[in-house]
């Protein structure tokens, strides 16, 4: 059974943890989650499509991510993630943490901690290997082409992360 660490409103492990997926936090408490952007020389980003078979947002397009499991730092989970995922090691990529963000949903138990990472490599698709059960199919898109698929309402939280692509 995977647990998370519980988090307190500033961001600090509290010592306690909860079931993954078992959403029962206080309003004041959070979990982490972690997203890492592949970004290639070129400019454009790696993106990926839900698989149909997903509860929520199937057949969408995002990035790589994930729950931090407990004990696990932000960037270790982001590197377990992005691999699992993708088949890529960004260990020695060039890059690292943008920024954080938070999502809180009063009464539902599930708020969150959102850090966001981005590491260049020089990839092409035939370096990506997918996990399945998560994804269905990859592409290198340019920025435009991320907030096109923003504007038809088929990328994931791309309002919150949208400054990842820039720059």
């Amino acid at each position: 059974m995977e647990r998370w660490d519980i988090y307190d409103k500033n961001k600090v492990r509290t010592g306690r943890t909860m079931e993954r997926n078992h959403f029962n936090l206080a309003d004041d408490e959070y979990h982490l989650t972690v997203l890492g952007v592949i970004r290639r020389p070129d400019g454009r980003f790696l993106i990926t499509k839900r698989v149909m078979t997903k509860a929520w947002a199937p057949g969408w397009w995002e990035v790589s991510g994930g729950a931090a499991q407990a004990g696990e730092e932000s960037e270790e989970a982001v590197r377990r993630e992005v691999l699992e995922e993708t088949g890529l090691d960004v260990k020695e990529a060039e890059g690292g943490y943008v920024f954080t963000y938070h999502r809180e949903n009063p009464g539902e138990g599930d708020n969150y901690f959102v850090d966001v990472y981005r590491y260049t490599m020089d990839v092409t698709e035939q370096d990506v290997h997918l996990q399945t059960e998560e994804t269905d199919g990859c592409r290198f898109a340019t920025p435009e082409e991320i907030r096109e698929l923003a504007d038809q309402g088929i990328f994931l939280h791309y309002d919150s992360i949208k400054r990842v692509f820039e720059g």
